[in-house]
């Protein structure tokens, strides 16, 4: 077995869609395109680069999948981001793609989930997602996601695709790593543990 592992960029109010610039992904006449690269900074470059290194292949919904090939063949470099986008396997989850023209990449066949549970069934180092805010939906309704890694901006949005959406259900998450960076941005891992726990506060009952 091997851990399928989530990376997002996130607001405060839980936003995920198109943080990189416009046109990214307007839909739902989203009007906040672009809201991470004011707060990138050395940092989490960094940490990027690290989370990247563990990936033995990726797995991406269609519109991350578009938007990472429009984009990376173009900056080919020397930084495990690049190397890992660019030379390593990714798995397209689509239900309207019928090809797919990056050369390391291949389109989930069948029913996602279960073609998710049959790669991480393999022997190897991390399945990762990236963006693909409607697969996580089905990811976390599914219970396959073992590791959720936030990147949390210092910013409120108030429309758009949220990570916890139709998706989420009822789990217990423990967080094992974290870090601030200058421009405040908070990126924190979390594992996830089980069936969530209740209790109570408040006056001790007799």
């Amino acid at each position: 077995m091997r851990p399928l592992v989530v990376t997002t960029f996130v607001t405060l109010d839980g936003v995920m869609q198109a943080p990189g610039g416009a046109g990214e992904d307007p839909s739902g006449g989203f009007s906040h395109e672009g809201w991470l690269p004011p707060f990138f900074d050395e940092a989490l470059g960094e940490q990027m680069n690290d989370w990247f290194t563990g990936a033995q292949d990726f797995l991406l919904g269609r519109t991350t999948y578009e938007i990472f090939y429009a984009s990376w063949p173009q900056m080919i470099d020397d930084s495990p981001v690049s190397q890992g986008l660019n030379f390593r396997k990714k798995h397209v989850a689509s239900r309207t793609l019928t090809s797919v023209e990056w050369e390391t990449a291949e389109l989930l066949q069948g029913d996602v989930a279960d073609a998710v549970r049959a790669l991480k069934a393999e022997d190897g180092g991390e399945l990762q997602v990236h963006g693909s805010a409607g697969l996580i939906q089905t990811l976390l309704r599914e219970d396959l996601v073992d590791e959720l890694r936030l990147v949390v901006f210092p910013v409120t949005l108030g429309e758009g695709k949220r990570l916890f959406g139709e998706g989420t259900i009822p789990r217990s998450w423990r967080l094992t790593a974290h870090e601030v960076s200058g421009s405040g941005v908070i990126m924190a891992t979390y594992q996830r543990v089980g069936e969530v726990e209740l209790g109570y506060v408040g006056p001790e009952r007799a």
